[in-house]
């Protein structure tokens, strides 16, 4: 015999119909679908809550290099440059502080000029609170160093301040400054 077979009836042959698709593998696949339009709408809301934070802490870090670098400046009268301080000062006020210092400005020049120069580092600074309105009040730690009066004796005095800063245009501008006792 050869390896051929002959047929001599035709049988019927196999043929692979379409099937209906099984219930179970369209279960998988609309819960695959879900668990996809799931992680994808967690992905956002991940996303988006993170941009949230981030932002929040570029304005943070924004307000308190302002009111650090203020607060350098503030801390620290020359009496050599009394006038540039005064001026300083009142370019970087607004509101309530502002007019409380130009009120008081030949007061002020005259209690810097009789002083003697000392430097403020900020210690440490951090973000109390944002108001409602825009401003923020800042909490900052600052450590005078000076020489005494006589001039032996090198004296160190560590303050705490409480700053309101108030964005005006593109920066921001110092609009009540208390010592904290």
């Amino acid at each position: 015999m050869s390896p051929r077979r002959r047929v001599e009836e035709i049988e019927e042959l196999f043929v692979a119909t379409d099937a209906p698709p099984s219930p179970r593998l369209s279960t998988v696949i609309g819960g695959a679908a879900l668990v996809g339009v799931a992680a994808v709408a967690l992905c956002g809301w991940t996303l988006a809550h993170h941009e949230q934070h981030r932002r929040a802490a570029l304005k943070d870090v924004e307000v308190l290099a302002a009111v650090e670098s203020f607060m350098t400046m503030f801390t620290s009268p020359d009496p050599f440059h009394a006038n540039d301080y005064l001026t300083n000062v009142i370019d970087h006020a607004t509101g309530e502080f502002a007019q409380q210092y130009q009120e008081k400005a030949n007061q002020i020049l005259i209690a810097v000029a009789r002083s003697e120069p000392t430097t403020g580092t900020v210690i440490a600074a951090g973000v109390e609170r944002w108001n409602d309105e825009g401003s923020v009040n800042t909490l900052i730690a600052v450590e005078n160093s000076g020489k005494s009066p006589d001039g032996k004796r090198q004296v160190k005095v560590a303050t705490r301040w409480l700053a309101t800063a108030q964005k005006e245009g593109d920066q921001w501008k110092i609009s009540n400054l208390n010592q904290v006792l």
